[in-house]
């Protein structure tokens, strides 16, 4: 008698792992088969490879050009579209050499 009492305690967990089950089983039977999915989308597969694979060769091939603008390769084009001239950038790195040149000033030595 003791192996049902305890069986009755994991009955939600038995109910769950079959409705589980029988709705794995039963979207195999409805589900259409692999090659008829591969059929169906193998240009969309084809064209994103194909697109994977260009951007990895310019990628390789591509060499990086030199930015006169910034330390960071894209910080032109970034300044560019947050609409910031270049003088405000300019004068930001300035006030932020002076502004670390202070700090250095400040700290006590050891």
């Amino acid at each position: 008698m003791e192996i049902p009492e305890k069986l009755v305690k994991f009955k939600f967990h038995f109910l769950f792992a079959l409705l589980f089950c029988l709705a794995l089983y039963s979207l195999t039977l409805i589900a259409p088969r692999f090659l008829t999915l591969l059929a169906y989308f193998w240009p969309l597969f084809l064209s994103t490879a194909l697109f994977l694979f260009a951007v990895v060769v310019f990628g390789k091939t591509t060499l990086p050009g030199s930015d006169a603008s910034g330390d960071k390769p894209g910080e032109g084009l970034l300044d560019y579209v947050a609409g910031q001239p270049d003088h405000v950038v300019e004068s930001y790195k300035s006030e932020l050499q002076q502004s670390s040149k202070v700090v250095e000033e400040k700290e006590p030595e050891m």
